[in-house]
């Protein structure tokens, strides 16, 4: 299943500074990223995953949901209250008004602490991987001297070997080991 195939594109957040604001907040983006692992979850399933109180869970669902980040699930019965992403991807630009910088940049910041922090708990836990794995990842030091242009291209050229990966976030079936 691809986007296109989906019918899913990516959210764009440019014109919308508060919600790359909202977005930002790491309870809320390990939210995101625990609904996208599960598919579907309960404040508190998500809760547990996440580590934080049923109730905190719950008041950052419901501030993800008022910017359209996630929403109600389809529940097996009344008790429970299952959520679900919307998109499984958000992109954003460089924008031109204050507001639009200052979220872009408040967002990308979290990300990359993020990222950055996965990425030592990776390092960390590296040995106890299996072999596969530990000679699949890695970390380099690579320079590159490029134009905008030639950046722009490479970028396109892993957005394009990306994006059989990205579709098994919308469809766990085609996801190894399922």
């Amino acid at each position: 299943m691809s986007w296109e195939s989906s019918g899913r594109r990516p959210r764009r957040l440019l014109d919308d500074p508060a919600a790359m604001r909202a977005f930002a907040h790491p309870v809320r983006l390990a939210l995101h990223e625990s609904l996208l692992r599960a598919g579907t979850l309960t404040a508190a399933d998500a809760a547990r995953e996440v580590g934080v109180s049923q109730a905190l869970a719950s008041y950052h669902l419901r501030q993800l949901a008022k910017y359209g980040f996630v929403e109600q699930a389809e529940a097996k019965d009344e008790r429970e209250r299952p959520w679900k992403v919307t998109e499984s991807t958000q992109e954003w630009d460089e924008g031109t008004r204050p507001d639009q910088v200052a979220a872009r940049g408040l967002l990308e910041q979290v990300i990359v602490e993020r990222a950055l922090a996965r990425l030592v708990e990776w390092r960390q836990r590296r040995a106890d991987e299996p072999a596969a794995w530990k000679g699949a990842g890695g970390v380099s030091n690579t320079y590159l001297y490029a134009t905008p242009e030639e950046f722009a291209q490479l970028t396109e050229s892993v957005e394009a070997l990306l994006k059989p990966l990205r579709a098994r976030v919308d469809d766990p079936s085609a996801r190894p080991g399922t």
